[in-house]
């Protein structure tokens, strides 16, 4: 039985954190946005959706959105007034 990688526990610092991942995903791309208050998930998720032409679930406290779109998403986040950052590589 193969152990499930468990996500990294995110500083609850304020910043949104966007992360590109493809596993368990049959090789394709997401973009993964992090540390947004729990509230705003399904609205911020389908916002995302709409603005990338794409689409996307909510999951875990995080929102995946289909492709690598980490910059797009990050523009559309600072606009709306979130503290943004592109984690990861």
């Amino acid at each position: 039985m193969r152990q499930r990688k468990t996500e990294p526990q995110l500083p609850s610092d304020g910043v949104v954190r966007i992360f590109r991942g493809k596993g368990g995903r049959g090789g394709k791309a997401v973009s993964v946005v992090r540390g947004l208050p729990r509230r705003d998930l399904e609205a911020v998720a389908r916002d995302l959706k709409k603005y990338c032409g794409s689409g996307g679930t909510v999951k875990d406290g995080a929102v995946e959105i289909q492709g690598d779109q980490r910059e797009k998403i990050a523009e559309r986040l600072t606009a709306q007034g979130y503290t943004v950052k592109i984690a990861g590589g």
